[in-house]
């Protein structure tokens, strides 16, 4: 018996906002079903006395100390720009000014 109809699969394209054919509404509802009944079975699993983790492997801090360096000078550096203002790249806007 299948977790997740059809109906549910499309429900969730809608929120994601995807659009998906008949065909990949069946795929996906296979493979959703697939994949809650692995999280079921995991959800099974004794964990008594086991230590919560977030990494398999313990993490060893990577990072370094900022050290100052000279950089180019800053006219230098916009000299390459396609196109600069105030002393800054200008780039075309991306986002409307209500964002």
């Amino acid at each position: 018996m299948s977790t997740i109809s059809r109906e549910e699969v499309a429900h969730l394209a809608r929120l994601a906002r995807l659009e998906v054919t008949d065909d990949e509404l069946d795929a996906f509802a296979g493979q959703l079903d697939v994949i809650l009944e692995s999280m079921k079975t995991l959800g099974e699993v004794d964990t008594e006395g086991v230590e919560p983790t977030s990494h398999a492997v313990p993490l060893v801090n990577v990072f370094r100390e900022d050290q100052h360096q000279p950089s180019l000078p800053r006219e230098d550096v916009l000299a390459g720009a396609p196109d600069t203002a105030e002393d800054r790249f200008r780039v075309p806007r991306i986002l409307d000014e209500e964002a």
